[in-house]
């Protein structure tokens, strides 16, 4: 990590909040933009992707690096693991909606 001379300004908080404000905005946009029938295919490729969220803060919550971090990482943990079991769960409702029942 470099070190910050006299009178330097760290801006990483500055940069990570203009990060989350653009995802943010950008992520109400297109999702706003999906039509209504592409929501369950849309919804199962969220939920492989919060499964690698999964493993990523796996990682982190045993990382050794201070209890706080590892008090995050296990938050991160079971965020995404709820949000990854409750999607596909939904997903599979949906999924059962288009079978063909039996007389």
């Amino acid at each position: 990590m470099e070190m910050l001379g006299l009178g330097a300004v760290d801006l990483t908080p500055v940069y990570l909040s203009f990060v989350l404000i653009l995802a943010v905005f950008l992520g109400f946009e297109l999702i706003n933009k999906v039509p209504s029938t592409l929501h369950t295919p849309l919804m199962s490729g969220a939920n492989a992707i919060s499964g690698i969220t999964v493993v990523g803060a796996i990682v982190y919550a045993g990382n050794g690096k201070g209890d706080m971090v590892e008090w995050l990482g296990f938050t991160a943990v079971v965020l995404a693991t709820v949000n990854v079991v409750g999607g596909y769960m939904v997903t599979d409702r949906m999924l059962a909606m288009f079978k063909k029942r039996e007389k």
